[in-house]
């Protein structure tokens, strides 16, 4: 196992890490087995956000007599509420989650205190000026939590982030899917064959961030990095090719200022997937020549979250949405994580009033009012 340090933390984290949210579910020995089996390829990075009682007591015991071989991302701001997931701000709430999370997990300090879920400006801003940080300042300064990190979907919450000193730490979605979209001028791209041949680069506002993070040695660690399994099938990729474990986590770690991908896994021989990168050859790891042979057609009618058809008169996030769904999509039943986050959003699908203003925008011929519409009884509106 390889490892990259974390920033300016003075802590190294292995390159393939664990984001334990699918072991949520499984048995105390199932999450025990995958814990241990992780530990002992030198996986020494951990994300905790689940809120769910028994999957923080099932890390705990997992790791009883190996905390300090650990890295834990634990978060702050989810709570168990009416048996379920939910975000809030709501300080009481937050502290009480806090405190059950660090008797659960068995530790007396966490490596970082994670800002859960920011994904909106304002509510960035309204953290960053309130109770919240505060609360976050006071376990840091208590030795509570020794670095400060937030997670983020949203590029333009993941920058404002990079002006804070005290954030050390960004835990960022980075897939080909999610960063590669046209560097082209709208008309450009509606030209028939131009987008499909030109569609290489990286969206210049993530391009930026993780630049701005190289620059300021703060530390990116990647979470959704396979989109869910979703760039595994060429029937579910947006490139209508497949990428493999090796070819995302490749790309995940070729970004600038990334040190860790975190890998979603629900069992041992998942784990081993994702270790194949550690010894497969350069060949096996060139996604773009992968990318290079999509066909023309393959961006037709696919949503690839590239914003061109905002601004929205009902205020929807068009590109969230999509992107939320067809994460959701992929599991037989929708992901309480993903759930929340759908909702969370100010606008969503349900909010849809079929003006057909973005699809004259669209660089795709995403079908977006029939996907609104899909989309809002897909999440039960």
């Amino acid at each position: 196992m390889k490892y990259r340090e974390l920033g300016k933390t003075g802590l190294k984290a292995s390159e393939i890490s664990l984001g334990a949210e699918w072991i949520q579910g499984k048995t105390t020995e199932e999450a025990k087995e995958i814990i241990s089996f992780c530990e002992k390829e030198g996986i020494n990075l951990m994300d905790c956000w689940m809120s769910e009682p028994k999957v923080r007591s099932d890390i705990g015991l997992a790791i009883k007599d190996s905390r300090d071989k650990w890295i834990i991302q634990g978060h702050i701001g989810p709570i168990w509420q009416d048996n379920q997931y939910v975000k809030t701000r709501e300080m009481d709430k937050v502290i009480e989650s806090f405190d059950d999370q660090m008797a659960r997990l068995g530790t007396d300090y966490l490596d970082f205190g994670m800002i859960h879920f920011v994904d909106d400006i304002e509510e960035f801003k309204q953290i960053m000026n309130g109770e919240f940080i505060e609360y976050v300042r006071k376990l840091k300064n208590e030795g509570t939590i020794k670095h400060i990190g937030l997670s983020t979907h949203h590029t333009k919450v993941a920058l404002l982030a990079t002006e804070y000193e005290e954030i050390e730490l960004i835990m960022f979605s980075i897939n080909p899917a999610f960063d590669m979209v046209p560097g082209m001028t709208i008309e450009e791209i509606r030209e028939d064959g131009r987008f499909s041949e030109d569609f290489r680069g990286i969206d210049s506002e993530r391009a930026n961030f993780y630049q701005i993070c190289e620059d300021k040695n703060i530390a990116i660690t990647v979470m959704k990095g396979f989109s869910s399994g979703t760039l595994f099938n060429k029937e579910t990729s947006p490139f209508s090719v497949a990428l493999t474990p090796v070819h995302c986590i490749e790309y995940a770690l070729s970004q600038k200022g990334v040190a860790s991908i975190l890998i979603g896994v629900e069992s041992v021989e998942q784990v081993k997937e994702g270790l194949k990168y550690e010894t497969a050859t350069d060949e096996e790891k060139n996604y773009a020549s992968v990318l290079v042979n999509a066909p023309l057609h393959s961006y037709k009618g696919q949503c690839l979250y590239c914003g061109h058809c905002s601004p929205c008169s009902s205020e929807i996030d068009i590109a969230m949405v999509h992107k939320y769904y067809d994460l959701a999509k992929r599991h037989d039943e929708i992901p309480e994580s993903i759930r929340a986050h759908y909702n969370d959003l100010s606008a969503n699908a349900e909010d849809c009033i079929e003006c057909r203003d973005c699809e004259e925008r669209r660089p795709f011929d995403v079908k977006i009012v029939e996907n609104m519409n899909l989309i809002n009884k897909f999440f039960g509106g």
